[in-house]
């Protein structure tokens, strides 16, 4: 089997090719961002402050988000990708984790490498607040989809007011707003698939979403509707929030909520019911063995030491199919045989929309993610925030060259993304040497010609390294936490590639 996984690993690198060099909202663009913080984009309502004991009722809030530009850019009407952070609906006091804010570090690079493509990125705060601790698990879920539902609202709200800038403020951001993207990470996940598939609130009339029989948990005069384009208020005898209070303001209501494209890392649908036919494309990135999002249909719970309970939801291993069988990923059936996107096929089991991660790691839910320290928001988590950045940017990168291209398609950008070559170069035609070869510590690459960029695979497929933009006639690859075996690099050049075995020791 080891034999025949090699052979067929060797024989789909002999078809791989790359995408144009320097395509827009593909490849780097631009060297500097731009960045317009605290950016408000509408005013609702909060309890967070009425669970923490600090208010009485919900209180109104402002909706921040920071707008990421290239800088020097000439063109007025770009494509708009929203943002969203994860964070467990807590503040990053409460939430036992390393974010849930604008300025996590996942947050800035994904927005500065976007915005650097060419894209306008608007990462978007949301109200947080709900109990993962009550000992009722009713409550819980209640909560729960409460929190998760303000979510959808505030993101349908940061949508109608980028659309509001261009019709009434002269487009201060330069944006589309015919070409509008939500990218949700973790808890933001969460909130993206709802933005793209919870079409009304009678949607989750479904009954795991239930006090009890006659008594559903979201109620459209109670929680405003899912647009959050009209009114909620509390009434008498409900469940767990006070009498008379309002839930919902809304905000820009003379614009629609539509936007083109829903991604998620991480997070989980709330409903499989809510897929169908009439909804947007959708991409998803998840870790299969995710502790805190199932990756397949399974009871969310409150993560250790807790292990409390919630609801069921289903994560992209079940969601993206259901997406492809309503016909809503077909905007990507283009002949994509680029390395990344065999590597998905493969890891996915060729579920189009679907790239997964496999992990050693239990506790591993966000391999995109590092920290610039180990207690970013000096909140003392329990275990220290990931600082490995090398290896966290080829996830990233690996994440952003699967996603652009399909953004592309998906939002109607007229990306060209026809080969450059099909070139299977020999080593000699480029003069290329790699030593040492088996290595220890590190591995040269050396050649005649100038080298592009350098992705490196194990023997599944997997991408395990990715060394972009070298554009030098020679590089030094660091081994880092390769472990010990066989790899396969493709060398790219200007007219091909060469594919060359390296062995660590």
């Amino acid at each position: 089997m080891k034999n025949f996984t090699l052979l067929f690993f060797f024989s789909i690198l002999t078809i791989q090719i790359g995408f144009s060099q320097d395509v827009r909202f593909i490849d780097d663009i631009f060297t500097d961002v731009e960045v317009q913080e605290n950016v408000i984009y509408g005013v609702n309502a909060t309890i967070l402050p009425l669970l923490g004991g600090q208010a009485t009722e919900a209180v109104p809030r402002p909706l921040n988000a920071d707008v990421y530009t290239p800088a020097g850019d000439t063109e007025t009407e770009r494509p708009l990708i929203i943002l969203l952070h994860t964070g467990n609906f807590l503040p990053p006091s409460n939430n036992g984790g390393c974010g849930g804010t604008v300025k996590d570090n996942d947050m800035v690079n994904f927005a500065t490498q976007l915005a650097q493509k060419g894209y306008v990125v608007a990462v978007a705060d949301y109200r947080i607040g709900w109990n993962p601790l009550d000992p009722d698990q009713l409550t819980r879920t209640f909560l729960l989809i409460n929190a998760a539902f303000r979510g959808v609202q505030d993101s349908r709200t940061a949508v109608r007011y980028f659309k509001k800038t261009v019709a009434e403020d002269s487009n201060p951001h330069g944006i589309d707003p015919n070409k509008i993207a939500i990218w949700g990470f973790g808890t933001g996940g969460y909130i993206s698939y709802g933005s793209a598939f919870l079409d009304d609130v009678t949607d989750t009339f479904v009954p795991k979403f239930f006090f009890n029989a006659t008594t559903p948990m979201v109620v459209e005069a109670i929680n405003g509707n899912v647009d959050a384009t009209t009114f909620g208020v509390v009434p008498a005898g409900y469940p767990v929030l006070p009498e008379g209070d309002t839930l919902c303001y809304p905000n820009h209501v003379n614009y629609t909520s539509d936007y083109q494209l829903g991604i998620a890392a991480g997070g989980a649908n709330g409903e499989d019911s809510w897929i169908d036919e009439n909804d947007i494309p959708f991409i998803g990135f998840h870790v299969r063995t995710d502790p805190f999002a199932p990756c397949e249909t399974a009871v969310l719970t409150v993560p250790p030491p807790a292990n409390l309970p919630i609801v069921e939801v289903s994560g992209a291993c079940v969601t993206i199919p259901l997406v492809n069988a309503a016909g809503l990923n077909e905007v990507f059936d283009v002949n994509f045989i680029d390395d990344v996107s065999i590597a998905a096929e493969t890891a996915s089991g060729g579920v189009n929309g679907f790239y997964s991660f496999s992990s050693d790691d239990p506790a591993e839910s966000a391999p995109w993610n590092f920290s610039l320290s180990e207690d970013p928001y000096g909140t003392n988590p329990a275990i220290p925030c990931q600082t490995e950045a090398v290896e966290t940017q080829i996830v990233v990168d690996t994440m952003l060259a699967y996603a652009t291209p399909r953004i592309c398609l998906a939002l109607g950008l007229g990306c060209d993304l026809t080969a450059v070559s099909t070139n299977d170069l020999d080593a000699a035609q480029v003069g290329l040497q790699v030593m040492p070869n088996p290595a220890s510590v590190e591995v040269r690459f050396e050649a005649e010609e100038n080298i592009q960029s350098i992705y490196v695979y194990d023997l599944t497929g997997r991408l395990v390294k990715a060394h972009t933009d070298i554009n030098g006639l020679q590089f030094v690859m660091p081994r880092h936490n390769l472990a010990s075996g066989l790899y396969v690099a493709q060398v790219r050049f200007e007219n091909g590639f060469v594919t060359q075995k390296l062995s660590f020791n």
